[in-house]
């Protein structure tokens, strides 16, 4: 049990309403650690410009700690919220601790690099994600002494209510029945996630899925524009460098216009369904052949963890991920999903063809990966890890 007399200043700009994987992150840790610890927040609300926030952070923080004297530690929730705290003044007395995510440590801006992650190396404790984002922090300088690794969770079993023909979305419509006719669901295959070139998506798409025999679906789900946007052109007109640079720190969908054309030259295949609701992603993962996660590398970009993968064996989904980056934190082979060479399409042809021609092996399969994924990871494991590191450090002052 942590001591509940210790009190935690959050500080996140990364948070609700907002949605995202490090908006879910933070929302979870500060909301499970409150469980243990006396917590305190400045969390960006979307109620002013994100640069209105930043520019009076060091006042609030400085404001926050002086109305609640016993708070002893102030927790970042990532890189670029911690480059700009380095640089402020009237709390040096406090212990402080930065969560790195992947993106945050590898961003390619030379002065970033060179300048801004030496920095990082003023907090008490670096706290990474992943294995892979612990290597890529050490390799640039920081303090290896001062790294911790600490997974994120994932939410509680999701219901496993899987697309039927009796309770089938209307969003799904009949593509999903089989050809002859008959109430047999057509079997799919699952993605999920923003069309970035990390993701491996158009990769996927070109390289394996029209490869694979059988009558089947690859199901794409996440943010999509299927016509150019005015921020698109615009951003083409950009020098390679500069637009590579540009759509790193934007999260720009960059994989996007080759994603177009293949949607088009496999429309029986691929079907990009664009956001959908919570209820709607429950049904089609607990539905699903196989959640498949084919991350590339792309230069001055990582995967730092990989959550999406454990959301989706946590619904007994299969998971066939690249064997890449952050990854290889979420996901073990063999214990709580499959994991393939990243752009060797011969073995991720081979495995989406056992999985479509064996599929009852494989549903157990699944189940089993479930379990373990169950035991190993969740928000409450995650938090009392942060809890413990906390504690140890104010034990320290």
């Amino acid at each position: 049990m942590l001591p509940s007399e210790i009190e935690i200043l959050f500080v996140s700009h990364k948070y609700p309403p907002a949605v995202g994987g490090m908006e879910k992150q933070s929302f979870e840790l500060i909301n499970n650690v409150a469980l243990y610890l006396k917590v305190h927040t400045i969390v960006y609300d979307n109620k002013e410009s994100i640069l209105t926030f930043f520019f009076h952070l060091n006042r609030r923080i400085v404001s926050k700690i002086s109305d609640n004297p016993r708070i002893k530690l102030i927790h970042f929730n990532d890189g670029l919220i911690a480059a700009l705290a380095s640089f402020h003044k009237g709390y040096g007395h406090l212990k402080r601790i930065v969560t790195l995510h992947g993106l945050d440590v590898v961003f390619p801006f030379p002065y970033f690099q060179r300048r801004i992650i030496p920095r990082f190396n003023v907090f008490d404790r670096i706290i990474t994600v992943s294995q892979a984002t612990a290597q890529a922090a050490q390799s640039r300088g920081i303090d290896a002494s001062r790294i911790l690794v600490i997974p994120n969770g994932v939410d509680p079993a999701l219901p496993s209510t899987a697309v039927t023909p009796e309770n089938g979305l209307d969003f799904i419509g009949t593509e999903y029945r089989n050809l002859s006719g008959n109430a047999t669901p057509l079997p799919y295959f699952i993605t999920l996630g923003r069309p970035v070139r990390r993701k491996g998506f158009s990769w996927l798409m070109e390289h394996v899925i029209p490869a694979v025999q059988g009558n089947f679906k690859l199901v794409m789900i996440g943010p999509f524009d299927h016509n150019p946007t005015p921020t698109e052109r615009l951003l083409n007109l950009l020098p390679n460098k500069l637009y590579h640079l540009f759509t790193l720190f934007l999260g720009y969908p960059t994989d996007q216009q080759n994603m177009r054309k293949l949607l088009k030259a496999y429309p029986e295949q691929i079907q990009h369904l664009g956001k959908v609701s919570i209820a709607q992603l429950k049904q089609l993962l607990a539905g699903a052949q196989a959640f498949l996660m084919p991350n590339i590398q792309v230069p001055g970009d990582m995967e730092g963890f990989g959550l999406v993968c454990l959301e989706a064996s946590a619904a007994g989904t299969i998971v066939v991920a690249a064997e890449l980056e952050g990854i290889t934190s979420a996901i073990t082979h063999n214990h709580n999903g499959l994991l393939l060479a990243s752009r060797d399409a011969h073995a991720w042809i081979t495995q989406l063809q056992s999985i479509l021609d064996h599929p009852d092996h494989y549903e157990k399969l699944g189940q089993k990966f479930k379990c373990n994924t169950s035991k190993e990871f969740s928000w409450d494991i995650m938090a009392r890890n942060y809890g413990q590191t906390f504690v140890e450090l104010c034990q320290t002052l």
